[in-house]
């Protein structure tokens, strides 16, 4: 691979969120912990069934600002797959999540709801694009420890990417663009493949995609080492 274009994916992985999967299911028992919340974090994940409710923590301090947003991939069938959010913790006003979503004793909630009118987001690095559905910057009223859930009131299924923190700082999964061609089958075809026999050959990663893990892989050494 030439210097340039290995220069120039450094740089487009390095102005990018830091991208994660939801390889197990993340769970109220078992919610995803999000290290920092100010630092600009992706985690792919999915709704895959009528009463799957996915939750986020993090740790904040009063008046921190912390960004939660919400993308949709633009597959086939995705067009009307409007999850809700809920920011429950303390100081947030006495508001009541539906009864399957878990809420925290003394914790209060923040509805985050879709808009009616989505826009469309282009993600430069894969090159792929989402409808974007809730952003927005909520400020935090006390010191403590907050949960964020993501439902679907219809009992739709489907695919998103919850978004949180604005601070971009290289790092992620490594094996991300190794992981993302997959993402983006809808979740149908996922299960169809998963159930096929194991003797089944499985295609390997293109030379692009291995290139762009070792150009992660990169930048990660020379963050950890600088």
């Amino acid at each position: 691979m030439r210097p340039l274009l290995i220069m120039m994916l450094l740089m487009s992985f390095a102005a990018a969120h830091q991208p994660f999967f939801e390889d197990v299911d993340i769970t109220a028992d078992n919610p995803w912990l999000v290290e920092d919340p100010t630092i600009s974090t992706a985690i792919y994940a999915a709704l895959d069934g009528p009463e799957d409710v996915d939750y986020y923590s993090f740790n904040a301090t009063r008046g921190q600002k912390v960004l939660l947003s919400m993308l949709i991939p633009q597959i086939d069938g995705h067009e009307n797959f409007m999850p809700r959010m809920a920011l429950m913790g303390r100081g947030l006003p006495p508001a009541r999540p539906p009864e399957r979503v878990f809420k925290p004793e003394g914790s209060g909630t923040m509805m985050l709801d879709p808009p009616k009118n989505a826009t469309t987001f282009f993600e430069p690095f894969t090159r792929t694009s989402y409808w974007t559905r809730q952003k927005e910057i909520v400020g935090i009223p006390a010191d403590g420890r907050y949960l964020v859930a993501v439902w679907d009131d219809s009992g739709r299924t489907g695919r998103y990417v919850f978004v949180i923190g604005d601070r971009e700082v290289p790092g992620g999964d490594l094996a991300f663009p190794l992981k993302i061609r997959g993402y983006w089958r809808p979740l149908a075809e996922a299960r169809q493949n998963q159930s096929q026999n194991a003797s089944t050959p499985v295609a390997q990663p293109g030379p692009g995609a291995v290139a762009a893990s070792i150009c992660i892989l990169l930048v990660f050494l020379l963050r950890r080492n600088g």
